[in-house]
């Protein structure tokens, strides 16, 4: 069973930036792909971005590249997400998740996919 804790989140500006961590109590943290997700209120969750099992392949949902860069440093247990040019639109909590297996390239996009999430934290963006 993994347990994933976020945190880093909170209130900030518009234009500001925000980096949110997620611990694994997992031993065998890089044995999995790590995504990050949002859900926003009212709306569904959707898929934010991911990093391989071992970090060296990523994928990030077009609409937020540039802006938000997912990392992971396996030794730590922890993967990121470093929010850039926050907008109030990125309002939501946001939820890091765990998908056991994979390959090389396997950069899950899909709540399906992922096998454990964390609680969520908040991320709000003010005008």
């Amino acid at each position: 069973q993994v347990q994933l804790v976020e945190s880093g989140g909170g209130l900030v500006q518009a234009g500001g930036s925000l980096r949110l961590s997620c611990a694994a109590s997992e031993r065998t943290f890089s044995t999995y792909a790590m995504g990050w997700f949002r859900q926003a209120p009212g709306k569904e969750r959707e898929f934010v971005a991911a990093a391989s099992w071992s970090g060296s392949t990523k994928y990030h949902v077009d609409s937020l590249k540039g802006r938000f860069t997912i990392s992971r440093d396996n030794a730590k247990n922890t993967v990121y997400l470093q929010m850039n040019s926050l907008k109030p639109e990125d309002t939501a909590v946001y939820y890091c998740a765990a998908a056991l297996g994979g390959g090389y390239y396997y950069n899950p996009s899909e709540s399906y996919e992922y096998q454990y999430w964390g609680q969520g934290t908040q991320v709000t963006v003010s005008s």
